[in-house]
């Protein structure tokens, strides 16, 4: 190997740089060709797309340095670790990311063999194109496997999230499921005795029926999770104007016999949300606010409102949802727990209401795991306002808010 970089590694290394449009241009070519990624999702933005060539210009300042490819590059291996977190959020698999290092290699090597036939003979030294060769696999590989590993370390950090998800809601329904099952079986025994009045019988066959209710509240929660568990890189997106509408559908007949008025509010911002977790909470939020109206009160309502706080560069963007509500609020002393696994904050206070105590920690947790948070406030005026917020980084966001809302589903 020379001693020092060779003048055809440097030759070569400014035809890479020279190229590096064309070889990002044919990179996104095959790739379309052979992952199941629509073209306009390889690199989504031109800020992505103007930036991988500097990939390109790492490699070729490596061919034409006599650095170690283990003491690395700074620029390259971030944006290969960019890339890596790109392609994990596109929900690529590890094939398909090697797949495309594989093809960016063979898109290398092709344009530098060419590079070769076109100079003298004279003029390409066999030891020149080994070392040339070297080089350029050793950087390919340094960009391959940084991207790999910074993928496999945010695919491990979801594994591990998902465990302990399981875990925990294996404990929280397990403990549920046995409650509910001790009762209604412990009710349904004592129905047998001959013994009981009329009026005994009657508590009983309401405690099976309150019961058998709330176990279906708990597997409705599971069917929730589990629609929840697939990749949330792969969840069905739909406009949150869209999302609301969906679950004053679904909860309008417990409105109206609650005497329930809800709302949408105009200021709903018309941006891209994930369907079953957005959903999942503004049932939670609104079936709970229907469930704890004043009754005391003529107007009964429920409104559901919003807004979006765009990306600047002090702060990232945020998209806020808020059900409000004039009902009964909650006890002073239950609001810090509200979100607490089981935790009921008006258990033993008001009658005629079941629940597992489940829904609030299940917002949490799904809000949570797509990096938002959820809270309650309580106006002085009464009532409570239950919010939500989810981090809302893309630009389109922006323009969409001020769309007009679409028309009802």
């Amino acid at each position: 190997m020379p001693t020092s970089t060779p003048t055809l590694a440097r030759r070569l290394a400014d035809v890479l740089r020279a190229s590096r449009t064309e070889i990002v241009r044919r990179w996104l070519d095959r790739i379309v060709a052979r992952v199941t990624v629509a073209e306009n999702r390889i690199f989504p933005t031109e800020a992505l797309l103007n930036h991988v060539p500097l990939l390109i210009d790492g490699i070729a300042e490596y061919l034409s340095s006599e650095s170690s490819v283990a003491e690395g590059n700074t620029a390259v291996d971030g944006k290969a670790m960019e890339l890596g977190v790109l392609r994990y959020e596109q929900g690529f698999d590890a094939y398909e990311i090697l797949k495309e290092h594989e093809i960016l290699s063979g898109i290398l090597f092709n344009r530098l063999r060419v590079a070769l036939a076109e100079l003298p003979a004279n003029e390409v030294a066999p030891d020149e194109v080994a070392y040339c060769w070297q080089r350029v696999a050793d950087a390919t590989e340094r960009i391959r496997q940084t991207t790999m590993t910074h993928f496999l370390r945010l695919s491990a950090e979801q594994v591990r999230a998902r465990e302990e998800r399981l875990r925990r809601f294996n404990r929280m329904v397990s403990h549920e499921l046995k409650n509910r099952i001790g009762a209604i079986r412990g009710a349904s025994a004592l129905l047998g005795e001959t013994w009981i009045d009329a009026e005994q019988t009657a508590t009983f066959q309401r405690i099976i029926s309150q019961n058998g209710e709330a176990l279906q509240r708990v597997l409705e929660n599971l069917t929730e999770l589990s629609r929840l568990d697939g990749d949330s890189r792969q969840q069905r997106n739909v406009l949150l104007p869209q999302a609301a509408q969906e679950i004053v559908r679904q909860l309008r007949d417990g409105a109206i016999l609650a005497d329930v008025t809800v709302r949408i509010d105009d200021s709903l911002p018309a941006v891209e949300v994930d369907a079953a977790a957005v959903e999942l909470a503004l049932s939670n939020y609104v079936s709970n606010a229907i469930k704890y109206s004043d009754k005391s009160k003529a107007a009964r309502w429920v409104t559901i409102s919003g807004d979006l706080t765009v990306s600047t560069a002090e702060r990232a963007g945020e998209l806020t949802v808020r059900v409000r509500d004039n009902g009964l609020g909650v006890p002073e002393r239950s609001r810090e727990k509200l979100f607490e696994q089981f935790y009921r904050a008006h258990a033993g206070t008001v009658t005629g209401v079941e629940g597992t105590g489940l829904g609030l920690s299940i917002v949490k947790d799904t809000i949570e795991s797509l990096g938002g948070r959820v809270w309650a406030e309580f106006p002085e005026d009464g009532g409570s306002l239950f919010c939500l917020s989810l981090p809302s980084r893309r630009e389109e966001d922006a323009a969409a808010a001020g769309t007009r809302r679409p028309e009802p589903r």
